[in-house]
């Protein structure tokens, strides 16, 4: 059984567990600043850009698809601006339009071109491939010492644990910065913090989340993570580290309850087929938070 465990599961649970980490880190400073939606923004335009960076290059390498997903970034913020000026309409409504078209004209790129070779079609862009990261060289917790066995541990595992130990460093670096900056923009101007690019350096932190867990995880749990264990841990504290450490804690758990219900609340229920990992991750971190609203401490 414990074989098993490792070679099929363990390492899904971890792809997970480190995508929805990643994802909330930031989410903390998005729902702070009212900006929550910045990181459903994101997970829609980041589609059209991997999709061409690997019409381009022929690849789903790490930095092909970062800078993909930089530039159809930098095109939604220009057509935003477009979109308001021309059609006068407030800045809601631009984002609104743009991000929907945007990805939109990234599912249509896949449904034209062939990029099944590499699993990127619309199914795995939203719901990602979880249950397929497993790890087949494994034959036991052993495994974890065995230089062989661990060169076989799927690719995602290594780019999701580096971009969320990078994303962790880079919160805990500015931590101070973005404390002031996010409670009182005005007062950290007077003490000299460069507050509009420490807002273009919080949107860059979350995109390198969604892009590196997009291929593994899709953006249905990218844009459930940078929401839901956020905003529950918002209710359940008013200060702001142990905020961080709540959503850290309902990320973990969503991911690894999430996957463990996918496949056997089915069957528990007396189904005959697992359900998709991605899909019940994003909805266990959805009733983590109605739990919060109805269960939380009495707020001032």
């Amino acid at each position: 059984m414990g074989a098993e465990f490792v070679q099929f599961s363990l390492t899904p649970i971890l792809i997970g567990t480190l995508a929805a980490i990643a994802c909330a880190l930031p989410g903390n400073f998005l729902i702070l600043r009212r900006e929550a939606l910045i990181g459903d923004a994101i997970s829609h335009v980041v589609l059209p850009g991997i999709v061409v960076a690997f019409l381009i290059t022929g690849t789903v390498a790490a930095i092909p698809m970062l800078l993909g997903a930089a530039a159809a970034a930098i095109t939604a913020v220009v057509l935003i601006e477009v979109v308001k000026r021309l059609g006068r309409i407030e800045p809601g409504a631009a984002m609104g339009v743009v991000f929907t078209t945007m990805f939109a004209g990234g599912v249509l790129l896949l449904e034209q071109t062939d990029t099944s070779s590499v699993h990127l079609d619309v199914e795995h862009a939203l719901m990602g491939n979880l249950e397929s990261l497993i790890w087949l060289r494994a034959t036991g917790w052993q495994s974890l010492l065995d230089p062989q066995a661990l060169a076989g541990l799927p690719p995602e595992l290594g780019r999701m644990a580096a971009a969320c130990a990078t994303i962790a460093i880079l919160i805990t670096l500015f931590w101070r910065w973005l404390k002031i900056a996010t409670f009182d923009a005005d007062f950290a101007q007077t003490l000299g913090i460069p507050v509009k690019l420490l807002s273009f350096g919080l949107v860059v932190t979350a995109a390198i989340a969604a892009v590196a867990a997009f291929d593994a995880v899709g953006s249905i749990i990218v844009i459930a993570m940078f929401i839901c264990p956020p905003a529950a841990a918002r209710l359940m504290t008013n200060s702001l580290a142990a905020q961080a450490a709540w959503s850290v804690g309902f990320a973990t758990i969503a991911a690894m309850m999430g996957y463990v219900l996918a496949g056997y609340g089915p069957l528990w229920f007396g189904g005959a087929n697992a359900v998709n990992a991605a899909g019940m991750i994003a909805a266990v971190s959805g009733l983590i938070l109605g739990l919060a609203c109805l269960f939380s401490p009495e707020r001032s």
